[in-house]
Order: C-alpha cells, then structure tokens, then sequence
C-alpha cells in the first residue's frame, strides 16, 4: 500500500502524517522534538505507522454489526501494543542506568546501586499493566514522562530502604533518560503487534478474543506492507531534516494546503506555533498568496506562554483555564519574553490577580497576532485557527472577540487535530510529487514569491 509522509518538526513537538492514494489521512503521530531532530522525525514518523495500522484494522471490520465489540477489542489491543512498546523502552532505560554505575562516584556502592535499580525496575515492571489498563489515566503518552514519575517515586523509596543516597539515584537517571530517549523504539512493530494479540488473546481483555476469525483478520491487515512512496519535511527544524532539498518545504506552504484540506473554503489562516506566528492569505486551491509573520524574536507565541507557565509554576495546559475565570483582564505593556518575568512579577507585587494577569497576557498575543493578520492582508471569511496555542481556550476567546470587533462576522475553524496541519499540508505535497502534479504548484509558489 502506497502512502505518502509530511513531517513537521516543531520547535516543541514533531508531527507526521501518512495519506493513502486518495488523499485521506490513515495516520498520525507526534513526539516532542528534543535536541536530536532525527530522532524526533524518526519517532514521529513510526508513531503514524503505528496510528495507519488501526486505521486498517478498523478498515477491515467496516459494515460488519458488531461496532461495539470491535470497537472494545482495539481499544484492548491498542493499550495492549503500547504496554509492550513502554516495556521495551524500560529494559533499555534500565541496562543504560547500570552502564552508568561507575567510576569514582560510586567506589564501593556500585553493586548495591544496581541491585538498587534492579529493584527499581522490577516495581516499574510490575506495574506497568496497570498503568496501560482501561480505566488508567495518563498526563502524557511519552516515554519520559511515563517512565520518569514513577522512577523517581520507586527510587526515593528504594533508597532509603537501602540506606543509599536518593541523589545517586537521580543522578544517574538523569543521564540515562536523554540517551533512551534519543533512540527511538527499536524492532519490529509487526512483531509487537503479534506480541500484543497474543497478550489480548490471553488476557481475557475482551469478548472478542475468542474469535479464531477476528484475530486472523487483524493478523492478515499486519501483512500489508506501508510503502513510503514519497516524504516532505517542513517546520522550524526542517532544513536539519534527514531529506533532500526537493523533499523540503517552507511552514506557510504547508500550513496553506493543510488549512484548505481541512476547511476547503478557507482563506486566511493563522498558526500560532512554538516559536513563531504567522498570517496567511491563500487561494481557492489552498495556494499562499500572502503572508507575514513575527520576526526574529519569540514574543506572543507558543513558547512565551511555556515561558510563563514556568514563572508561575503552572503546567502549560492550565493557563487557559485559569486565564477564563477573569472578569477583569490587566492591562499588559509587553508581550516580550525578555521582560515577561519582570513584569509578571511586579504585577503580582501589587496584588493583582494571577487569572487576571494570564487574561491579560492572552489578549496582548492575540492582539500582536491580529497585527500579523492586518500585514499580510486581513481577515478573509472564512478563517482558520491552527498551531498548539489553537487548543488553549482564552486564546480562542480574545480571538473571536477580536475577529468580530474588526471584521464582523467571519467563520472561525478551529480543527482538534490543528497541530497536525503543516504535517497534512507537506504529506499532501509529498502525494502530489508523486503524482507528478507539482509543476503548476511551483509556478504558483514562485509567482507568489514564497520561500
């Protein structure tokens, strides 16, 4: 089966997206970027084979009555193939933590801080079929941040139990986890599919297991190779991607086409991403026919927010909601994130409110956004929201207030895959080379002055 990748590799996470010959997305995957860009594409990448094939397995069962049990049998077999990818990824991360017992640091505790990981390792193992059951409940699907909480909760306790020091221990955790995390899963997934019916089949997970002919299906559907036929890398690292200059193209090309596959009639797209915001006016094919975008500094974007989330000890995520409970918004000089800091601090000096302070932070990146929109030509119905900031609530918020102030009233998409958008665009630019339907896009870019 031929399928067409785009990869986008973000300056906080990388995407990918896999599209069948008809143009229809059979996969997605996303991983944070790190500092190894290769890794992260490499990650991404599997992360949307893996997604492609239960697309496939739910191909496979389509117009058949028993919605509902197929639906129960994935849903155990899907947890049941990431408990084995996690298991792997733990047998690495712990033969990489008992390479690093050495040298003068450890003298004489060597042996009793590996048979202190061993006993780590052993608890983390043991729960882990728990933390990949039906009611489990994860902050995050990376390895680091599944692996790492309960490491550190596992070693304290061990430590002490064994009269070690809980800093020797995260010592050499934290040297370990940057390398396994810089390697991406290994082996066969085909093989980790059939571990994982396996695991179903025995588990007594679901009803389903019992039929001979449903795993024979889904054993079949694993014998279908995914071609990767052509790949197109965009992004804010995509010139240190493993590919071709042909293979490359620019975020506001592939966030364009993305945006008009997603929404066909749309004509003005904003991307609010990690490290920068950009305006775009496109076509009725999803051709960019303008654009402008902040410039060289990070202000108003994705990593601003992260930038005051760690000021104010607060996850990412919880900046929106916090942010919606304001009735009265403070009144922000600077989406700077040089001054951010300073000035968050003062205002808190003064005992103003931190729901007020985060509203009045949103509606300045909002305000700095619309002046990118107003540049690269104003606001066209119909309008589209894309990036990671696309899923913070008081974003959308000063948005929608701020569009209908300026310019009536516009439709307003906001995808719930949106982070996927430059991703869909280059995997759409990746099926049309193939195609051999790239030379009237080319003039249209170059008479459009793109990079």
């Amino acid at each position: 089966m031929k399928t067409f990748v785009g990869i986008d590799l973000g300056s906080t996470t990388t995407k990918a997206i896999l599209l069948d010959e008809a143009g229809d997305v059979i996969g997605r995957g996303i991983t944070n970027s790190r500092s190894n860009y290769d890794t992260a594409c490499s990650v991404a990448k599997q992360e949307a084979q893996i997604d492609a094939r239960f697309t496939l397995f739910r191909r496979a069962f389509g117009g058949e009555g028993g919605g509902a049990e197929i639906d129960t049998f994935l849903a155990d077999l899907e947890r049941s193939f990431r408990l084995e990818q996690f298991l792997e990824q733990l047998g690495d991360l712990e033969e990489t933590c008992v390479r690093q017992v050495r040298g003068d640091r450890f003298e004489k505790q060597a042996d009793a801080v590996k048979e202190a990981l061993k006993e780590v390792f052993n608890r983390l193992r043991g729960e882990a079929p728990a933390m990949f059951g039906p009611d489990a409940e994860r902050k995050s699907d990376f390895f680091r941040d599944i692996a790492g909480s309960r490491y550190l909760e596992h070693a304290e306790n061990v430590a002490r139990e064994a009269g070690l020091s809980y800093d020797l221990m995260l010592n050499v955790y934290d040297k370990s986890i940057i390398a396994v995390e810089n390697r991406p899963p290994s082996g066969s997934l085909n093989e980790k599919f059939r571990c994982a019916l396996d695991r179903v089949r025995a588990g007594d997970v679901s009803q389903a297991e019992a039929d001979a002919a449903l795993l024979s299906r889904i054993s079949g559907m694993l014998d279908i190779e995914l071609e990767e036929s052509y790949v197109v890398g965009t992004g804010y690292g995509r010139v240190t991607l493993p590919f071709p200059k042909e293979h490359i193209r620019s975020e506001i090309l592939c966030h364009g086409l993305g945006a008009h596959m997603m929404y066909p009639n749309t004509r003005t797209v904003l991307d609010i991403g990690g490290q920068d915001t950009k305006g775009i006016q496109i076509n009725d094919q999803g051709i960019v026919e303008n654009f402008q975008m902040n410039d060289r500094c990070a202000a108003g974007t994705g990593r601003y927010l992260g930038y005051i989330a760690d000021e104010m000890n607060m996850g990412l995520h919880e900046l929106g909601p916090m942010a919606l409970k304001s009735d009265k918004p403070s009144r922000i000089n600077s989406t700077c994130t040089v001054f951010a800091g300073a000035e968050l601090r003062d205002r808190l000096a003064l005992g103003e409110r931190r729901e007020d302070i985060l509203a009045g932070l949103h509606r300045a990146i909002i305000l700095r956004s619309m002046s990118i929109l107003s540049r690269s030509g104003g606001v066209a119905d119909e309008f589209t929201f894309t990036g990671g900031v696309a899923k913070n609530e008081a974003a959308v918020r000063e948005l929608r207030k701020l569009i209908s102030e300026n310019y009536g009233e516009v439709t307003i998409n906001i995808n719930p895959d949106s982070i996927y958008t430059g991703a869909l665009g280059g995997a759409e630019f990746a099926r049309r080379a193939a195609e051999g339907r790239m030379d009237g896009i080319e003039d249209d870019i170059a008479e459009g002055a793109v990079a």
